[in-house]
């Protein structure tokens, strides 16, 4: 194994909230918190880092991310929304996140929607992109490594690792922009309806 399969292993990437780690039963606050706490640690920046915090929770809570619980207890729809807004909150603000999810709240509190069918696609699709991610990594290596040797620089390694981080970043605000105008779409659709019932 190379370096940098060894450097994509680190980053834990199939680690997600999965069907099966989701208990049956409704669980308290800090029971949650130690689900994702345990699931999440080697995703971790560092050890100080916290996956989740009761202040995130009471935040998302606040915020209405997620629709009430009920007898302080929060039941595994609530865990799956928790995952979503844990992922999506690393490229999307709180407010963009609400409004992304703000509908599907909705559904399951007005509808009879499954989420569980719903987070099995989302997982589905998560699985495809590691691979997918995995793939443009080494392509994105391979171009940045032959850009690297048109450079004169005794130091080239790094050189590379900062065209790589260059690309990087800049594939992230590509797809965080994307988004955004996706959230922005959604919101437009909100406001029309809402301006229709009116």
């Amino acid at each position: 194994m190379n370096k940098v399969d060894q450097f994509i292993k680190n980053m834990h990437l199939d680690w997600q909230l999965s069907l099966e780690d989701i208990p049956e039963l409704n669980l308290y606050m800090d029971q949650v918190i130690q689900l994702f706490e345990n699931k999440f640690a080697d995703t971790k920046r560092n050890e100080n880092e916290k996956v989740l915090t009761k202040t995130m929770i009471n935040n998302y809570a606040k915020g209405k991310l997620f629709f009430p619980v009920k007898n302080k207890k929060y039941s595994s729809d609530h865990l799956m929304l928790i995952s979503m807004i844990y992922q999506m909150k690393g490229s999307l603000s709180i407010n963009d996140v609400k409004q992304t999810l703000q509908k599907l709240n909705q559904k399951l509190t007005e509808e009879d929607f499954n989420l569980q069918d719903f987070y099995q696609s989302y997982l589905k699709l998560d699985e495809d992109n590691v691979d997918l991610f995995k793939k443009n990594v080494h392509d994105h290596l391979d171009a940045v490594h032959q850009e690297v040797q048109r450079v004169d620089d005794n130091d080239q390694d790094y050189v590379e690792q900062l065209l790589m981080i260059a690309v990087m970043t800049n594939m992230s605000n590509y797809y965080r922009r994307a988004a955004e105008k996706m959230v922005d779409a959604i919101g437009n659709e909100t406001n029309d309806q809402k301006g229709q019932q009116k």
